[in-house]
């Protein structure tokens, strides 16, 4: 008992549960706003597995993390855009659409990674380290856990609330919103649904991407191969449980965070009262338990994954 209590309230599992829930909270913002459009990207693992590749070829072949962390999201943008043509131009089935895209990204990052470095070769390169806020980080416990993280981490959250402004705030949310709730009333009004569910989408990917970078670049800085590992998936239940809202994905992503970190450090710290291969299945239990209590009782789009035929 006194290890399950070291492990909850130490400042080291805090500062997990937050590093690992970034990832998540970025693909799920995008996501949120993609779905709003009325576009479902299951193709979520695959943009943060292609941008996670390209953040690190970007790193090794300049020698910066930034510009590293462009072309992660250049790179997310790049292979949705297959996903937007079938999807929103030609009307093709999106959910079929988003799983070829993941199985596509998956070969192809490994292929190419292959090419680059070989089987063996495992690059190092730079990427963005703790970054410790003055005074703030020094509180004990929270101040190490929230205040010392990437600066990927503090992104995320400003993120988070300036795309929940975005959405319920302004014309260009509107317009998201009316995409993916009555694409024919934006379309009566003289917007065009095909140009705001490609913003939508373009957005998620370029999320998506900086999402995969911040796997590559702010933890281990390299590329293993299928180093998402599922976060995708996991990002797209994410969104069901925020009802749509970049605010709450936060929220919602730190659970989802919490839930990682534990199966992590029980695995890591020899804890012998939850036998680890329970504690590696938590997350994706959580997932699956989350994601029916809030599918029952949320209400998406009414256009969601319906292709707009003017």
């Amino acid at each position: 008992m006194d290890d399950l209590i070291k492990i909850f309230w130490s400042a080291a599992f805090l500062a997990a549960a937050i590093r690992l829930s970034v990832p998540i909270m970025l693909a799920g913002i995008g996501e949120a706003i993609s779905e709003r459009g009325g576009v479902i990207n299951i193709g979520l693992e695959g943009m943060m597995l292609t941008g996670a590749f390209g953040a690190v070829v970007g790193a090794h072949v300049t020698g910066s993390p930034w510009l590293g962390l462009v072309c992660g999201m250049a790179a997310g943008i790049l292979i949705s855009l297959p996903h937007g043509v079938i999807s929103i131009n030609l009307g093709g089935d999106q959910i079929v659409s988003g799983v070829s895209l993941n199985l596509v990204a998956l070969g192809l990052t490994t292929f190419l990674f292959r090419q680059m470095f070989g089987i063996t070769d495992q690059p190092q390169v730079v990427g963005f380290e703790p970054l410790d806020i003055p005074v703030l980080s020094q509180i004990p416990v929270l101040g190490p856990s929230l205040f010392s993280q990437s600066i990927i981490a503090y992104l995320a959250v400003a993120i988070g609330f300036v795309f929940w402004y975005l959405l319920f705030r302004t014309r260009w949310g509107l317009r998201w919103r009316a995409a993916g709730d009555d694409p024919a009333a934006l379309d009566s009004v003289g917007v065009s649904v095909d140009r705001t569910r490609w913003g939508a989408l373009l957005l998620c990917a370029a999320l998506a991407g900086m999402a995969g970078a911040a796997i590559s670049l702010g933890q281990l800085f390299t590329f293993i191969e299928n180093m998402t590992g599922g976060a995708g998936y996991v990002a797209l239940a994410l969104v069901i449980v925020a009802r749509w809202n970049p605010r709450w994905a936060i929220v919602v992503a730190v659970a989802f965070g919490a839930a990682e970190a534990i199966a992590v450090r029980v695995q890591a710290g020899g804890v012998t009262l939850i036998p680890y291969q329970l504690s590696l299945m938590l997350p994706y239990v959580l997932t699956l338990v989350v994601y029916g209590l809030a599918a029952r009782s949320g209400r998406a789009p009414r256009a969601l994954g319906k292709p707009f035929v003017k």
